[in-house]
């Protein structure tokens, strides 16, 4: 099947879903000629914005129609560019893939800055993207060379990679669930150099991980912070969840995809255990939404007019795509399927009339800072175009 008829047929679902959260039309259903429309007129407008080093598109307040824009220091920096690239192999319209070619290079600095653990977002996700449609040896030295930066903000004796440098009065040494995410750029450049150093630091923040994030329900906090002299766990607690015991939703969708594609690289079991059994806790939660769009935390006490948070929906049906293809657990398939059909209607994706490079809304970036809640944000596109391509390997 060629790129073009995949892309039609991707669209092709029936009516849609409805949505359930106050704020977002319930009554409102599209045919998929309809979605498809709405969706080809977004993604051409990622083509319009125009190209600038400091104006990497993160967020956007439609109430103001104020775009937020960041500098590769951002660790949102490298969406946009993995948009394009995803966009190319999705359409096979090479004008994407010439946008992709220019954004890419914008967060080249970035695989030397060591001072953020997000050198796995900011460089791979533009960077790796690209490899997968040019061999370039430029993109491959810039992995390795983000690898190395990486691997230094890595402690023996917690056997973890240090997430944050700021509020050293409440941490020693904080180590975040999203973390996981940025162990793809090691695995990666173990396959791209030969050198094993980078996969055995991705494998033991994996195990430190997987020995003290999760609770006895599989659901996982935030942030555990350690002792740096002894390893020793100082406490469990969050930053972006409602509280240090609640269930923040992305959070909970950044375990299981990481956690994913550690088995991807290892083949540990013990990885795709606790992958399943956190997909389990997620998808049966009794708070989880009809339409498959999670609440930002499923304990906000506000339910049901807690905001929701398409981009811990993207990030859990791209990741339980992969999922199902190790376990065909048909389970994983419906749920990311259901994800991908509530999407795409008017319900979630951006107006057509409004100018600006992001494909869906209702994303809750930090609710407890009052940041970004309830707007269109870039990695929420991210992981949405890549559940359709990795929809469309199965």
């Amino acid at each position: 099947m060629n790129k073009v008829s995949f892309f039609t047929l991707i669209l092709g679902f029936a009516l849609l879903a409805t949505a359930c959260k106050s704020g977002i039309n319930s009554q409102t259903k599209n045919t998929s000629a309809t979605a498809s429309t709405l969706l080809e007129t977004r993604y051409k407008m990622l083509l319009e914005y125009p190209v600038d080093s400091m104006s990497m598109p993160r967020s956007m307040n439609l109430k103001s129609s104020l775009i937020k824009k960041v500098p590769s220091r951002d660790w949102t920096s490298g969406f946009f560019a993995g948009n394009l690239w995803q966009l190319y192999r999705l359409t096979g319209n090479s004008e994407y893939k010439k946008q992709a070619e220019k954004w890419t290079p914008f967060s080249k600095k970035e695989s030397v800055n060591s001072g953020s653990h997000d050198v796995g977002f900011k460089v791979y996700c533009a960077f790796g993207e690209g490899l997968k449609v040019e061999d370039n040896a430029d993109y491959k030295k810039t992995i390795i060379k983000g690898a190395e930066t990486l691997c230094t903000r890595f402690n023996e004796k917690t056997g973890a990679i240090r997430s944050w440098d700021f509020n050293k009065d409440i941490w020693e040494y904080p180590v975040i669930i999203d973390n996981m995410m940025n162990l793809e750029l090691l695995f990666e450049a173990t396959k791209l150099s030969g050198n094993k150093k980078f996969h055995d630091i991705a494998v033991k923040h994996a195990n430190t991980t997987l020995k003290n994030q999760f609770r006895t329900d599989n659901s996982c906090y935030h942030v555990i912070d350690y002792n740096p002299d002894t390893g020793a766990v100082r406490k469990k607690t969050t930053l972006q969840g409602y509280n240090d015991d609640s269930v923040w939703a992305r959070g909970q969708a950044w375990a299981v995809y990481g956690f994913t594609m550690s088995y991807r690289y290892t083949k540990d079991p013990a990885y795709l255990k606790q992958a399943e059994a956190t997909a389990q806790f997620f998808m049966t939660n009794k708070d989880l939404p009809e339409d498959g769009i999670p609440y930002w935390d499923f304990k906000d006490p506000s339910i049901p007019n807690a905001a929701r948070d398409v981009s811990a929906a993207t990030v859990m049906a791209s990741a339980l795509y992969e999922l199902y293809g190790y376990t065909q657990n048909k389970s994983y398939l419906t749920y990311a399927d259901k994800v991908i059909t509530t999407l795409q209607s008017d319900n979630y994706i951006v107006n057509p009339k409004i100018n600006a490079p992001f494909i869906l809304d209702h994303s809750t970036g930090n609710w407890p800072k009052k940041d970004e809640i309830d707007e269109p944000i870039i990695y929420a596109d991210y992981y949405f175009l890549e559940a359709l391509l990795r929809k469309k390997e199965l």
